[in-house]
């Protein structure tokens, strides 16, 4: 059995690395970290980064892997994940993911997502990304919870096209497209899944918005205590143990 983690925004398959050790140390080495296009793998000619490409191309990449798949997304690769649960959920045995706050009808994005939505700030938010000298960026994403030497690879993979994508995807997805995937999601019933709450994230929704959803759709949940975004990256012996579980049920 496959395990398929696909990683967000602004990343690179980088921030698994963690956890995949963690992985391995209990025995776990099938794995398999797919990067988005625009975030840290290239853009195909015309790519205009819709919620709707990613899906598909996240739907491409599964059928290629085959068999049976355990799914993990993180960030906007859970938003991915969703999108493939909503519309493909015969693709996967199981799937995990964080940030499923994103699906709930009274979600708000947050002030990053509704900048980058807003024309001309979010260009200019971009560019001041991309002009961002690599010390600085590393100090403050390591506040934020990543390792110095993730956020080190994750700068030197923002690009231009990166920097385009997110604008892309970011517009695409202004509510209500979230809360109505949600709603798709809902119906379609997905396989068995296990929601991961970070307790301190606070870009994915309020505690109780991702707890409600998880109940909603009939999924376990995960509890990373004070962890935040980067939960992977903070806690990697307690995500592996949370997923082991999940995939051994």
């Amino acid at each position: 059995m496959t395990k398929v983690f696909v990683h967000g925004n602004p990343e690179t398959s980088a921030i698994w690395t963690p956890l995949v050790a963690a992985l391995s140390a209990r025995g776990v080495n099938d794995v398999v970290l797919l990067s988005p296009p625009g975030f840290g793998a290239s853009v195909p000619q015309g790519w205009t980064a819709t919620v709707q490409e990613y899906r598909n191309w996240l739907v491409h990449e599964l059928e290629n892997i085959g068999g049976e798949i355990d799914l993990v997304g993180h960030d906007w690769g859970a938003g991915h994940v969703f999108s493939v649960l909503a519309h493909r959920p015969d693709l996967v045995r199981s799937w995990a993911a964080d940030c499923v706050g994103l699906l709930h009808p009274d979600y708000v994005w947050h002030d990053a997502a509704q900048g980058w939505q807003t024309p001309e700030v979010g260009e200019q938010i971009v560019a001041a990304m991309l002009a961002m000298e690599e010390d600085v960026f590393a100090d403050s994403f390591v506040q934020l919870g990543m390792t110095e030497a993730i956020a080190r690879e994750v700068k030197a993979a923002i690009t231009e096209d990166m920097g385009a994508c997110v604008l892309g995807l970011y517009r695409d997805a202004a509510q209500p497209a979230m809360s109505r995937l949600g709603e798709r999601l809902i119906v379609h019933r997905p396989p068995r899944g296990m929601v991961i709450v970070a307790e301190d994230d606070h870009y994915a929704g309020t505690v109780p918005m991702m707890e409600e959803m998880a109940e909603v759709l009939q999924a376990d949940i995960a509890t990373m205590a004070r962890c935040g975004h980067w939960w992977m990256i903070q806690n990697p012996d307690a995500a592996a143990d949370y997923l082991v579980g999940h995939w051994s049920r």
